[in-house]
């Protein structure tokens, strides 16, 4: 039940380096309602919140609670963050960019490409980006009886503990790909949806296959180097973030007694590109009003990310690695994420000119009790932030 808790996570979910205030953006002053809703969000349990907010009245950003436990300084309104899910965005767009190169094709089946796996040929790479292959997720699945299928040890639920002592462990991609294949499928290719990191893994492979180079090398290629995000990492198996950032927390027991560790450093191959990325607020922004702007993909491709797919949750549909939220101000396009003690929201108007981005920074543990706040956390900042002005946009076009 927890790794659901955990998908719930990324699925509602769905200033200078220095951390100075952007020009412009007068930290709290000239928007007290946004300054308001990140101190309540800091009420309601985390440790601490940066928020970047660009719309008509320019760009605002600012922070509140503590970049680390027990201390007073604020978390940095430009730190670095571990963005979770949101990875699947970059991954999904660097993907439909080699679509568009012609070396990767929507609809030639993954087989074609990664034949060492002895993938079912009915799946795609469409259906990896769009989370219909039925291929089983590595990090457990949850069956409708509630019976539990695990896969690797993961921050939640039994296996806490054992992630923890072990968060410095290195996982090769293949060898995730092979454990999730040794599992029986969830559904026929294509028959159902089910949020499956395995499917960008399997994604990423696919990428390094036709490009004979690895994904950082291919992302800073396509993404990174064009849009100027100097403060974007792929970090593969590396433990660093780079400075400044916000700390993040995991509590657990030892022998009986409650312990809080910091897992700032931590090895995130464990999930590889279901949500390994580093970022910051002010890259989040560029890149998702770049990518909706039409800036990263032709007009064609945009749309096929932008088509929504049904996912059986409540006004959230999914695209090829972006969620099609329906609000009451109309659609968002969103990717949110969680990284054990970090998290970043990342929402934008389907033109991308309207976007949200946060991170924040809590004290995690193996029930995931932030949880609750977390998703009230993000329906506290779309409704501040997007409730009105939004009538017009379509789900079915990101233009």
């Amino acid at each position: 039940m927890a790794r659901k808790i955990s998908e719930a996570l990324d699925v509602a979910a769905a200033a200078r380096a220095d951390g100075a205030t952007a020009p412009g953006a007068a930290a709290g002053q000239d928007r007290p309602e946004l300054q308001k809703a990140i101190e309540e969000i800091v009420e309601s349990g985390f440790l601490g919140v940066s928020l970047r907010v660009h719309d008509e009245r320019g760009e605002w950003a600012g922070s509140a609670g503590a970049a680390e436990l027990g201390g007073t300084g604020k978390p940095p309104t430009n730190g670095h963050v571990r963005i979770g899910s949101a990875t699947k965005t970059f991954t999904a767009t660097l993907a439909l960019q080699l679509v568009a190169e012609g070396r990767i094709g929507l609809d030639v089946p993954v087989a074609n490409y990664l034949p060492e796996f002895g993938l079912d040929e009915r799946i795609t790479v469409r259906m990896l980006l769009q989370h219909t292959s039925g291929v089983f997720n590595f990090t457990g699945e949850v069956d409708g009886d509630g019976t539990v299928a695990p896969g690797i040890p993961i921050p939640y639920g039994t296996t806490g503990k054992e992630w923890l002592d072990n968060r410095f462990t290195t996982y090769r991609p293949r060898e995730l790909v092979e454990l999730a294949l040794s599992r029986p499928a969830r559904f026929e290719p294509g028959t159902s949806w089910s949020y499956s990191n395995t499917n960008y893994v399997l994604a990423r492979l696919v990428i390094e296959k036709v490009t004979g180079r690895s994904l950082a090398e291919e992302v800073r290629r396509l993404i990174l180097g064009p849009l100027g995000l100097s403060g974007t990492v792929v970090p593969d198996a590396s433990p660093e973030i780079p400075a400044p950032h916000a700390h993040a927390y995991y509590r657990s027991e030892e022998d009986g007694r409650p312990t809080t560790t910091d897992i700032t450093r931590q090895n995130p191959s464990w999930i590889s590109t279901g949500g390994d990325m580093i970022s910051t607020t002010r890259d989040l922004h560029t890149f998702i009003s770049a990518l909706l702007g039409g800036r990263l993909l032709p007009a064609s491709l945009l749309a096929e990310m932008c088509a929504p797919h049904p996912t059986g949750i409540p006004n959230m549909d999914y695209g090829l690695g972006v969620f099609v939220v329906n609000t009451d101000g109309g659609t968002l396009i969103s990717h949110n994420g969680a990284a054990v003690g970090h998290a970043a929201l990342m929402y934008s108007t389907p033109d991308g000119r309207k976007t949200l981005t946060a991170a924040l920074n809590c004290v995690d543990d193996a029930g995931l009790s932030i949880a609750p706040a977390f998703l009230s956390a993000q329906q506290r900042l779309v409704d501040e932030v997007f409730r009105a002005g939004q009538a017009g946009h379509t789900a079915g076009s990101c233009g």
